[in-house]
């Protein structure tokens, strides 16, 4: 049954992303969007994987410092292989890619998997600010313009939303008084499930995962990590802005698009569909008419964009794929080793 609703719960996702693509491709003139692909400059799109697998490298590094910050001492490349098995996983179960990673670094390195999670959740936390400051500068170069965008973006919702404000409000207080009940009842039952073994192994998992999270108060070389962070980001910025040369229609868009480009479309990839598919698409073709440009060079554009970046995942994360395979089997024969030598000698 587990299995079961596993199955329909991805499913549900893929159907969405379906969804929102073929919105984003609603009455629009397809052959013209082939068109616009086919007379693409490839040679820009290869440029920005180029960069993005630098991106990639210095992420895997920036893990890898807080990973040593809990007094772990994984090597770098058990680190990058199990971030990018963690990439190749998203594309299929969203969200899941962050759990995989920690799991298959845990089997190549013995790296505590929630540990590995911790520093991952204080990953996802700093390029939340970091995007949250992308959008304040967006908003602010063109003020006007994209406040409206905005506004367009979120007001069917927003008034969706107060016209059951007083069912929201009381289902919120509901959540309140269960979580105060349930906080109660924990602190006056915590001797007694103590005792008892898988309150104890969730204990050891939460303080491990608040371990990962913490570490970055105990980085060595905070400066560095700094570093690796604005490099990714500017990565990402210069990826968007790059691609805009590989179109006769996006080549004249400046910085200003690019960083809108990034902003929007890192909302679409962080929506919980398989790799960013439909979201991602949509975003981007939203923000580029904005700038005047119609919604067929618009949607082309986030598809040569998005195709190139997965089909990297896909390389680079399959190659990881067998390294990890092949890491944990060494690992796991030598593990086997030593127990027969341990029990060969004290027979």
């Amino acid at each position: 049954m587990k299995q079961l609703l596993t199955v329909a719960k991805y499913a549900l996702l893929l159907a969405l992303s379906g969804v929102l693509m073929w919105y984003a491709l609603r009455g629009q003139d397809l052959s013209l969007i082939g068109r616009y692909m086919r007379e693409a400059n490839y040679s820009w799109l290869v440029l920005t994987m180029v960069l993005s697998a630098l991106g990639y490298f210095s992420r895997a590094h920036r893990w890898q410092m807080q990973l040593e910050a809990s007094r772990l001492r994984p090597g770098y490349w058990d680190v990058y292989h199990a971030m990018m098995v963690g990439y190749l996983a998203n594309l299929v179960l969203p969200r899941m890619g962050e759990v995989i990673r920690c799991s298959v670094l845990r089997r190549t390195a013995g790296v505590p998997v929630q540990v590995a999670l911790g520093a991952v959740i204080t990953e996802r936390v700093i390029d939340l600010l970091v995007l949250a400051g992308l959008l304040g500068a967006t908003l602010l170069l063109d003020f006007h313009k994209f406040w409206a965008f905005v506004v367009s973006l979120f007001s069917d919702r927003y008034n969706s939303l107060a016209a059951h404000q007083g069912l929201l409000l009381t289902a919120a207080g509901l959540l309140l008084l269960l979580a105060a009940l349930f906080g109660y009842l924990l602190y006056r039952n915590l001797e007694r499930l103590r005792q008892r073994a898988f309150f104890n192994r969730l204990e050891t998992f939460v303080r491990g995962l608040l371990e990962g999270v913490f570490s970055i108060r105990k980085l060595r070389r905070p400066g560095l990590f700094l570093l690796h962070t604005a490099f990714t980001w500017l990565v990402y910025y210069l990826m968007d802005y790059l691609a805009f040369f590989a179109f006769p229609e996006t080549q004249g868009l400046g910085v200003g698009a690019a960083l809108a480009v990034l902003t929007f479309g890192a909302f679409g990839m962080a929506a919980p569909v398989q790799g960013g598919i439909g979201a991602f698409h949509l975003m981007v073709q939203s923000t580029l008419l904005v700038y005047g440009i119609g919604k067929e060079a618009g949607i082309a554009y986030a598809l040569v964009v998005h195709g190139s970046q997965t089909l990297l995942v896909v390389l680079m994360g399959g190659i990881s794929f067998v390294a990890s395979m092949m890491k944990s089997g060494r690992v796991a024969r030598s593990r086997g080793e030593r127990v027969e030598v341990r029990h060969e000698t004290t027979s």
